[in-house]
């Protein structure tokens, strides 16, 4: 028998629990031995939470509790999680988290101290779709050329309604916040944070890259709108929040950001809350993973999953697949200032003779080659400038921004996204 100890019965702790109870039969065949959860830690012991197990406030009795094999954590959060989880390691305790910000600050830290202790973290990225064993066994052959994916159900869902049903901005946020998908504030998810700490752990296990939040490029889909989306309809795009892992010789460049995609991309015709990862392998092609990257179910799922793997073998592979250097040790993370890419601007300008001409020299100056630009009218004195490059540089585009703004014809930030 092995026993599970749970720390967080919230929503995908209570799923974990419920899927380990309820599937028991067909678990314990896959498994080959009976799992159950003994115990579980919660703030609120005054919750009924429906479970036939034992209910405490204290981390204690479960982590010095020695008939627990098993540490399920589902906090949430870095500092206190992480504490937990080195003092289960400790006592020798397999581990399985869904816990992507703990990872994306201490998966290093965690994989030295693990060993040949099992740990898992297949929930930690996209939910229910197993892309952390696709990306770490599946594909242990492949060099990995690049990762890009829709990481975020909620910018996914958001932007779905944006292109589909003219929905604004401000009222989709709204609609999401009520209907669940998005917190009270919304920041971590549309501002790209959410997408990045999953980004990062899948970079780690493709490339052995040690890169916290703070290193890579993060922009969300908050300043998107609808001009943004009739020109992405007008050009063939549609537009996306992804997460982008690319080899570049000895480079990688990590960034996450709203995209332009063109419309017969397969990543492009992915609607509403659905997650989706396109990975590319040097030996495989392009594979693609898809499917709900959210909810109590599909996140436990993915736990238990774990859990199974965990009571079939005792011990785990190294945690992020690797245990010695990966591709020679030669990769480092791309400057963001190197990244290239073709851009889109809307640039909200006072409608007057010579301002167009200023604009393009704006451009010429910083050496950034105009593919397309339109104009709409705005207000009766301004008007929508909305551009598309060639390929150009990060940090010439960035400059150009700068410059965009300090000018007295420019009446708004301007806004820019890159096209994929």
């Amino acid at each position: 028998m092995i026993k599970v100890g749970i720390i967080g019965v919230g929503t995908v702790g209570t799923s974990v629990a419920q899927i380990l109870r309820d599937n028991a039969d067909v678990i314990s065949a896959r498994a080959g031995v009976d799992i159950s959860v003994k115990s579980g830690v919660v703030k609120n012991l005054n919750k009924d939470r429906g479970l036939d197990i034992i209910i405490t406030d204290n981390v204690d009795d479960v982590l010095e509790d020695e008939e627990i094999d098993i540490v399920v954590e589902l906090m949430g959060g870095v500092d206190e999680p992480f504490e937990v989880v080195k003092r289960a390691l400790k006592a020798g305790k397999a581990v399985v988290t869904a816990n992507k910000a703990l990872l994306a600050y201490h998966r290093y830290e965690l994989q030295d101290l693990a060993k040949n202790i099992a740990f898992e973290y297949e929930a930690s990225v996209a939910g229910g779709i197993p892309i952390i064993n696709a990306l770490r066994d599946g594909l242990s052959a492949n060099h990995i050329e690049s990762i890009m994916g829709i990481m975020n159900g909620t910018c996914n869902y958001m932007m779905t309604e944006m292109s589909n049903n003219g929905v604004s901005y401000d009222t989709i946020l709204k609609e999401a916040q009520d209907l669940g998908y998005a917190e009270a504030d919304p920041s971590f998810d549309v501002g790209g944070f959410d997408a990045a700490h999953k980004l990062l752990i899948l970079a780690s296990i493709a490339y052995g890259i040690d890169a916290k939040p703070e290193d890579i490029l993060i922009e969300g889909i908050d300043k998107v709108r609808s001009e943004d989306i009739a020109f992405a309809k007008e050009f063939g795009y549609v537009i996306k929040l992804l997460g982008i892992a690319k080899k570049d010789a000895d480079e990688v460049e990590l960034r996450v950001h709203a995209c332009l995609i063109k419309q017969e991309e397969m990543i492009a015709k992915i609607d509403g809350v659905m997650n989706a990862i396109s990975v590319v392998g040097d030996k495989v092609g392009e594979t693609l993973y898809y499917g709900p990257g959210a909810g109590g179910d599909a996140t436990a799922s993915a736990v238990v999953a774990n859990i199974i793997d965990i009571a079939r073998s005792g011990k785990s592979t190294p945690m992020l697949g690797f245990d010695r250097p990966m591709e020679g040790n030669k990769l480092t993370l791309k400057s963001t200032d190197d990244i290239n890419s073709k851009y889109y601007l809307r640039i909200n300008v006072s409608d007057r003779a010579g301002v167009l001409a200023k604009v393009t020299k704006l451009f010429e100056d910083n050496n950034i080659s105009v593919e397309t630009m339109l104009q709409r009218p705005a207000t009766q004195t301004s008007a929508n400038l909305l551009v598309s490059t060639h390929i150009a540089l990060e940090k010439d585009v960035q400059k150009l921004m700068k410059e965009l703004e300090s000018q007295d014809f420019v009446n708004l930030t301007p806004v820019m996204i890159r096209i994929v």
